[in-house]
């Protein structure tokens, strides 16, 4: 690699060099999400896993793909960027877990303007820590450096992951009746959305040092709490599937509860949930209070607190509330199902 080196495409803004050493940077991060499935390491055209069907007599491959969004301006503000790639992981991965899947493998794309290393590795490292978090092997990815496309301190972050579960353990919503129960997971914070609404709320393209203001209400400052990554609910919620029966689950990501829940409801039946009942963190007040944003707009905006739901039998959800706890995860009752459809907030 020592001798690939290009002159003309370095004064064309490409500085393949910085790549390698980029890829140098990050073998150790990727090493911590590697398992006895993965053949080979770095450096193939191609992330190699060895799939295990020993439990899966009729498996089906489940993938899911997303990105960081404009979270990533809060990052860039912050100068901050080993978290980012945590989010990327997890809108992924809580994505195909609603569908009764374990993520398997997962790969990165980031796109700059500039290749810094150091940076690009920072963002390597979040990702592996999310696989780590979601039991997955990042088994490859690309890092392409776009000089003119975008600026030259600014980056994307997206992923990709793919999972598997056996066919006749795919979630299915047909038994949902009413008197189901409703289990909320509780976020860590704005998670990966909204963030556009987030930013003209406090104009922060203008004013980015509001970032920096410490606020007793949180505890932490506006920055640190914004850029707190994604909550990944991949082991404590396969733990409470390979035990009970789940009937549902939903992702909570943009659009907020009026979208996401419906998504996995069955027909004629409806989510009903008290606003009450809703452990709506001090963060979503402020946002609400500083932009002056309707309620109803929030919860079809923002997870208010509630990063995923499940939807059990009533006999089940207390024993799935000590599943969830005993891998670390809280969760409470939210509400139940009802005849109907969609969200009732009442």
């Amino acid at each position: 690699m020592e001798k690939s080196y290009s002159a003309s495409y370095a004064a064309a803004g490409v500085d393949i060099t910085a790549g390698y050493k980029a890829v140098a940077l990050m073998k150790q991060y990727v090493a911590r999400t590697m398992n006895e499935h993965c053949i080979g390491g770095l450096g193939g055209f191609g992330g190699l896993f060895e799939l295990d069907c020993t439990n899966m007599p009729h498996p089906v491959l489940i993938s899911g793909t997303d990105g960081v969004g404009t979270k990533l301006r809060i990052a860039h503000f912050m100068d901050k960027h080993d978290t980012v790639g945590i989010d990327c992981v997890a809108m992924c991965v809580n994505d195909v877990i609603c569908a009764g899947a374990k993520p398997l493998v997962f790969l990165d794309y980031i796109a700059c303007g500039k290749n810094v290393p150091e940076r690009i590795a920072e963002l390597v490292k979040g990702v592996a820590e999310g696989c780590v978090q979601a039991g997955c092997a990042l088994v490859g990815g690309e890092t392409a450096e776009m000089p003119g496309f975008y600026p030259e301190d600014e980056y994307d972050l997206a992923g990709f992951t793919v999972g598997a579960v056996d066919k006749s353990k795919i979630l299915d919503n047909s038994t949902m009746v009413p008197g189901d129960v409703i289990i909320a997971l509780p976020s860590s914070g704005v998670h990966s959305n909204g963030f556009s609404l987030v930013r003209k709320i406090f104009d922060l393209e203008n004013h980015p040092e509001v970032l920096k203001e410490y606020h007793e209400e949180l505890g932490c400052t506006l920055g640190e709490a914004l850029l707190a990554p994604t909550k990944i609910y991949v082991k404590p919620v396969l733990a409470v599937m390979e035990q009970l029966t789940v009937k549902g689950v939903s992702h909570i990501t943009g659009g907020g509860f009026y979208e996401n829940i419906p998504r996995s409801l069955r027909e004629g039946c409806c989510a009903r949930i008290a606003k009450a009942d809703v452990r709506t963190p001090a963060l979503f007040d402020l946002l609400a209070q500083a932009g002056n944003i309707p309620e109803r707009d929030m919860f079809n905006t923002f997870n208010m607190g509630v990063g995923m739901v499940l939807t059990l039998a009533p006999e089940d959800a207390d024993r799935a509330i000590e599943i969830l706890q005993a891998h670390g995860q809280d969760a409470y009752r939210l509400g139940v199902i009802a005849e109907g459809e969609g969200v009732e907030l009442v």
